[in-house]
């Protein structure tokens, strides 16, 4: 049986997103040699949107009050992209991460699958 799931994150600089990661998501992790870091992430969920068009995925990192987290990780110098906006299901924002890529931050209003 499936008993779990590995997110990728592709970056143009890793050893930079792993030390965020790391340093300042303070996440634990374990090195599976040479340095790659495979890092444990809290509680997920997946959900799965109808889509037309090129084959699209997103990831969003999940909190209980998104504008203390904000203010947290920008005093640690994350450069947010978007401003936290209301999206009815929950209030959202994005940030890029050190190799230069963006995800997703939001605080959920709708019902959580990780709470099952």
């Amino acid at each position: 049986m499936i008993n779990g799931g590995h997110v990728i994150i592709y970056s143009r600089d890793a050893e930079a997103d792993r030390a965020f990661f790391r340093d300042v998501l303070e996440y634990p992790h374990v090195d599976a040699g040479g340095g790659w870091l495979i890092f444990k992430l809290p509680p997920a969920e997946v959900a799965v949107h109808p889509l037309e068009g090129a084959e699209a995925h997103e990831f969003y990192f999940m909190c209980d009050d998104v504008e203390a987290t904000k203010a947290r990780l920008a005093e640690e110098g994350v450069e947010f992209t978007q401003p936290v906006t209301d999206a009815g299901w929950g209030r959202l924002t994005r940030f890029r991460l050190p190799g230069g890529g963006e995800v997703g931050m939001y605080e959920p209003r709708h019902e959580r699958a990780t709470e099952l």
